[in-house]
């Protein structure tokens, strides 16, 4: 690699991080950025205007912070997915049958990704959005997906994340979740409460095609509502009937 190839990929690396500054700050002049990377405020400066000139970033009186470019990205990734194309319908019907919050999600480098929901009438307000991203483990929709997953794949997941605690509940033993992993296969859904949100209870199961896993569905509803084993049940029946819907949607074409 010359010394021009390491420049350009440093000055990429370093786009990002002003990126991911801008967005934990919610906005930042040259100067507050400078002393947050630990870099001169001329070189803040540079890079603030450089990401000004691509539209990602916008200047309002010396503050800069991220534009809605990066929100029309965004969308327009979403909107090409094959699975959210076949998806969408489905998921606002199961949204208004169940009345609960519904989310498809998907893995991208070993983490859970929702990549849509949509809310019933008596939907959790957890604040969640599309391009969120948990840990697979601390929930039943990354949990579907873990378990369909190759076994190579699922431990390289593992090694790479570990087994974080996020609640109280949150499966950190790997000899337990494997347990857990080979029941859901056996089940074909996963249900569990208090292991990502303390409150929230979520059944999740997966969609396959081919014999890949694509993605997941899950509804999320207060603890008590799931712990009740008649709405469970709905829940469950519900649910398997619209990933049934959304493979053979997604399999033969939108």
């Amino acid at each position: 690699m010359t010394d021009g190839e390491t420049a350009a990929m440093t000055s990429i690396l370093r786009a990002f991080e002003v990126i991911n500054a801008l967005w934990e700050t919610k906005g930042a002049g040259p100067s507050e950025l400078a002393a947050r990377m630990d870099v001169p405020k001329s070189t803040a400066h540079v890079y603030l205007r450089t990401l000004e000139e691509t539209g990602y970033v916008i200047n309002e009186g010396g503050e800069y912070s991220l534009g809605y470019r990066f929100l029309t990205t965004g969308s327009r990734i979403k909107h090409r997915n094959g699975l959210f194309q076949a998806s969408e319908r489905l998921l606002k019907d199961l949204a208004a049958q169940t009345d609960e919050l519904v989310t498809l999600v998907v893995e991208q480098d070993g983490k859970a990704v929702i990549l849509h929901k949509e809310f019933g009438n008596r939907s959790l307000e957890l604040g969640i959005y599309s391009g969120m991203t948990t840990p697979l483990h601390t929930n039943a929709t990354g949990k579907a997906i873990l378990a369909f997953l190759p076994d190579e794949r699922t431990d390289e997941i593992l090694d790479a994340h570990g087994l974080p605690q996020v609640t109280e509940q949150t499966i950190t033993d790997e000899a337990v979740l494997r347990a857990e992993l080979a029941t859901i296969r056996e089940d074909g859904c996963a249900v569990d409460w208090e292991q990502q949100v303390t409150g929230m209870g979520l059944i999740g199961a997966p969609i396959v095609v081919d014999e890949r896993v694509a993605g997941a569905v899950g509804i999320v509803c207060p603890t008590g509502r799931l712990q009740n084993e008649a709405y469970q049940q709905r829940l469950v029946r519900k649910l398997r009937e619209t990933i049934d819907a959304i493979t053979i949607k997604y399999r033969y074409g939108n």
